[in-house]
């Protein structure tokens, strides 16, 4: 909302489109509130006291002040707020999630609902509200998409208070602002190996490695199972812990380990981790240490069960949480041997099976993609899992991203990214391009053009590879990458694969070729979203004049980059010059496509919005009724321009003055949304919320009016 009470305009534009300039609309989904008639409005629905996903929790010793601490954090209370946020941050292995768990399992009877998150990515963090949408209302979730499901978990979380959302494995701090900064009315807790990139004003708790005597206590009761350990096995238990560093995580997996054979005593198990344990500056080497306890527990599960072994190599180049155990059943495979496979990893603490679905530790996979020294198979083990982990994504996948199968994609896609993520170059396959090129396409729709930075990456590499750094292909590519690192706000990188690209589609295609027109056109947009107005001006100056020399002053092409020059000049505080322009391309619209084309419908829509701005409101007014009367006309009363178009000119009028014509406006384009694309669709949302704001805006002045501190209207 603006400054003066206002709902910004939305405007069509052609800035950052990923491989040639079109116009496309903005509209930004703010919705918090859904309609209370709705039967499975989140204002009515409730959970049952005690309602979570929790996973279960195994042994935490030595942990007390931390939950101690934790409790005092989230319970506090500030001024003007009843909720808290907090992070535990450390590195990898020393026990964030076991503390998060515990600290939730002691607590429960606090909670309405608690919520395990799997947060390392802003789609996995989704997927978990989904799940949240699912377990409360799963006779609705079946007839709307995966956006609606999350706003339905967000809009449930705002109506009711007293719940726990606990982020585990935070990679991006930012991924969570769009719940800690909207969700006040319960507690939110994050594990994190960060220790950078939170709130000036969240606390966190930075955790260390166990004491000795709690490590050693935790390795005993892991290892003899409740018995009662000799005096000799107790100092030997200190000895390993101490080998171990205190690593909670390799305390636990050597713990295992014992706990399976209990012929090899704790002695025994020291001899064959070989205590010459690589040392830092800072203590233990925690992946040297893992490497090690790793080695001596595949080792014997080879003679025990060598499947284990390859399903665990296999998981180790997948996402870290979730993985199906579809992934995990090469072809040919009985079902029954794969489960037993992964009970047994379940079992030796080196996997976490949920009875679907397998969680393996950061850590241990970062292990076992290490090639190892003694590896003598032909391809080296961890190798032979990157391509069962390939092969298996192949073989699931649907062969598109439309339809019942987006869901399956939203699951799969986290396992595509991790692989992209660890792309080397090397034989390109193929069909794994394809995936992640859809994948894009698929991240991309829902608005999550940024997560896809790896995909984009690899694509790239696979194409520069293969085609050479000049083919349309990997000029196409390069450019989708640079958007992608647009949208996460990596402008300066944005920018450096914009004038890249640029150079070499002037040098293959010369510089007035259309796709080079398009590619200078999203270099000058990719200035502009870094701050640099004026590089933007001069390069959508230059770029209009190529377009009207080469294509013409009506060509498709220049229409758009004229448009784009007009925002241009909007954006650096030039309205007059931007108006010009707009007028401009309004009377060639108009000209050569007739007065109810599309584009000069668009055109029409912008002229209308450039009006707004310089405080020209009857012709912004009376432009916008005739855009809105023909868009009816051509598209329909509920088409997204229709809408957009709608909203604008309630908009306009709320800015005149005309509160009662505004509001009616807004009030019959959330009646169409709600006809045509239901109450919890994003652009439903968005309008609730703008009539929300707009008839508070109405109401408080109303209130100011009558207390004589605002003159009748």
């Amino acid at each position: 909302m603006t400054e003066d009470g206002t709902v910004p305009r939305q405007r069509f534009d052609a800035t950052g489109d990923r491989s040639v300039a079109a116009e496309r609309i903005h509209s930004v989904h703010t919705g918090d509130v859904l309609p209370p008639e709705a039967l499975h409005a989140p204002k009515h629905v409730t959970a049952a006291r005690g309602t979570s996903n929790l996973p279960q929790a195994g042994l935490c010793l030595g942990r007390e002040e931390e939950l101690a601490e934790l409790r005092r954090t989230l319970s506090g209370r500030r001024e003007g707020t009843i909720t808290q946020s907090g992070s535990v941050s450390g590195l990898g292995g020393i026990g964030k999630t076991t503390l998060a768990l515990h600290y939730a399992h002691r607590h429960r009877d606090d909670y309405a609902l608690i919520w395990w998150i799997n947060a390392a990515s802003a789609e996995e963090i989704e997927t978990s509200l989904v799940g949240l949408t699912r377990r409360l209302v799963p006779s609705w979730v079946g007839t709307v998409g995966h956006a609606e499901q999350v706003e339905w978990a967000k809009q449930w979380l705002a109506w009711h208070p007293d719940w726990l959302l606990i982020y585990d494995n935070v990679e991006e701090p930012d991924d969570l602002a769009p719940y800690t900064g909207a969700l006040h009315r319960g507690h939110h807790l994050a594990t994190s190996r960060r220790t950078t990139g939170w709130p000036d004003d969240s606390p966190t708790l930075a955790l260390g490695n166990l004491a000795p005597d709690d490590a050693a206590e935790l390795l005993c009761r892991l290892a003899f199972k409740g018995g009662t350990p000799s005096p000799s096995d107790q100092a030997d238990a200190r000895a390993l812990a101490e080998d171990l560093g205190h690593l909670p995580l390799a305390i636990k997996q050597a713990g295992a380990y014992l706990g399976q054979n209990r012929g090899v005593s704790v002695a025994a198990y020291r001899r064959r981790l070989d205590t010459k344990l690589a040392k830092t500056a800072h203590g233990i080497d925690a992946e040297r240490t893992i490497a090690r306890v790793w080695n001596v527990t595949l080792h014997t599960l080879e003679q025990e069960n060598p499947l284990a072994v390859d399903l665990l190599h296999t998981a180790a180049w997948l996402a870290p949480d979730a993985i199906p155990y579809a992934l995990l059943t090469p072809p040919g495979t009985d079902p029954d041997d794969v489960a037993e496979a992964i009970g047994t990893l379940a079992a030796y603490s080196m996997a976490t099976d949920t009875g679907t679905t397998v969680d393996v530790h950061r850590l241990v996979q970062t292990v076992l993609r290490t090639p190892q020294p003694l590896d003598t198979a032909d391809p080296p083990r961890h190798l032979q899992g990157r391509a069962h982990a390939e092969q298996a994504l192949l073989d699931t996948l649907p062969a598109d991203a439309d339809g019942p199968a987006g869901e399956q994609w939203d699951a799969l896609t986290p396992h595509l990214i991790a692989l992209a993520g660890t792309f080397s170059l090397g034989a390109v396959d193929t069909p794994l391009v394809r995936a992640y090129i859809t994948a894009v396409d698929h991240l991309d729709e829902q608005g999550h053009m940024a997560r896809s930075i790896p995909l984009c990456e690899a694509v790239v590499m696979c194409c520069e590879q293969s085609l050479g750094p000049a083919h349309p292909s990997t000029l196409t590519s390069r450019n989708n990458l640079a958007h992608a690192c647009q949208a996460a706000g990596e402008t300066s990188r944005a920018v450096a694969l914009h004038e890249a690209n640029l150079a070499l589609f002037e040098q293959a295609l010369g510089p007035t070729h259309t796709d080079t027109l398009a590619s200078r056109n999203n270099l000058a947009s990719a200035y502009q979203a870094a701050g640099g107005l004026d590089r933007a001006l001069a390069l959508h100056q230059a770029n209009l004049t190529l377009c009207e020399q080469s294509l013409g002053p009506t060509h498709p092409s220049t229409l758009t980059s004229r448009n784009n020059l007009a925002y241009a000049h909007e954006s650096a505080g030039d309205p007059d010059r931007a108006t010009a322009l707009h007028e401009a391309n309004l009377d060639l619209c108009e000209r050569t496509l007739g007065p109810t084309h599309t584009k000069t419908l668009v055109s029409r829509n912008n002229l209308a919005s450039a009006y707004q701005a310089v405080g020209d409101l009857d012709r912004a007014i009376a432009l916008y009724e005739a855009t809105l009367a023909q868009f009816e006309q051509a598209l329909g009363p509920t088409h997204a321009k229709t809408l957009v178009t709608r909203n604008n000119l309630a908009g306009a009028c709320q800015a005149a003055g005309d509160q009662d014509r505004a509001l009616a406006l807004y009030k019959a384009t959330l009646a169409q949304c709600e006809r045509t694309l239901g109450p919890t669709h994003p652009d439903t949302l968005t309008s609730h919320t703008i009539l929300a704001y707009v008839q508070a805006a109405a109401a408080i002045a109303a209130a100011l009016t009558k207390a004589g501190r605002l003159p009748p209207a």
